[in-house]
């Protein structure tokens, strides 16, 4: 079976997932355009951004796989995060940049998409709903953190230049209140670094289907601008002095999420 993620399990309640980090593209690539084959859409380098994890026993779900083959934060029904504004499909078929992410004639059909949502989109997320279930046993609540980048600017999907971190909560329904202006206090403290919460980003499928407040589970997603740790032209390349900065007020947010305690 394909390997579609690595998975490291921790003891603490925090669970991070990173389904657009992956950057395989498998048996796919040659149906794919030279513009597509650069994967601008990663988001790029979380694991190394992110290496201060191995400290906090978090649970850490990693991609194997690029979200041109499929987006792992994408309902599997095709239905749209964000209903009357520009968005990208379950399999994409266009870059950032509106470019074909395939060569003519080999769009992927209907029932090519369905057969990946059981290859690649199945397996993590019964991954990680297997993840938050162990971690909610232990502690009676879990924590997920839902990892992401993106390029300071896409003008398909909004204006200017993005905030340093944009958090989201789904319209503060994927977690405590509570929770969320500790972790959006920290972001906002955080010097040299600007901060949103539910601005353009709310949350993609993961937060707004994993976080459940009612039954123990506080999902955040995190939007990171890509300007604040790597170069955002090809070959993106890491920045790890400018990484190690922002790193710092990121895993300040996950240590107020941990230091958080869900009132009785």
């Amino acid at each position: 079976m394909t390997q579609v993620f690595d998975l490291k399990r921790g003891h603490s309640p925090l669970i991070i997932s990173m389904p657009h980090s992956g950057e395989e593209l498998g048996p796919y690539a040659s149906r794919m355009t030279a513009d597509a084959l650069k994967i601008a859409d990663t988001d790029w380098h979380l694991p190394a951004l992110y290496g201060f994890l191995t400290g906090m026993d978090a649970t850490v779900l990693h991609a194997h796989y690029s979200r041109y083959v499929i987006d792992l934060n994408r309902d599997p029904s095709g239905k749209s995060l964000y209903p009357g504004q520009n968005v990208t499909e379950l399999c994409p078929t266009t870059t950032f940049d509106e470019q074909p992410v395939y060569l003519p004639g080999e769009t992927p059909h209907e029932a090519e998409q369905r057969d990946r949502v059981d290859h690649y989109w199945k397996p993590y997320h019964n991954a990680l709903a297997a993840e938050i279930e162990r971690v909610r046993h232990i502690h009676g609540y879990a924590l997920l953190w839902d990892a992401h980048s993106i390029r300071s600017e896409v003008p398909r999907f909004f204006d200017g230049r993005l905030p340093d971190f944009n958090l989201g909560t789904n319209d503060g329904l994927s977690c405590s209140p509570d929770l969320a202006e500790a972790v959006f206090a920290v972001a906002q403290q955080a010097e040299g670094y600007s901060a949103i919460l539910n601005g353009r980003f709310k949350g993609g499928f993961i937060t707004r289907k994993y976080g459940q407040p009612a039954h123990g589970v506080h999902a955040i997603q995190l939007e990171l601008s890509q300007i604040t740790y790597m170069e955002e032209v090809f070959p993106y390349s890491y920045l790890p002095e400018r990484a190690r900065n922002v790193a710092q007020p990121i895993q300040a947010m996950l240590e107020a999420m941990l230091d958080w305690r869900p009132q009785s």
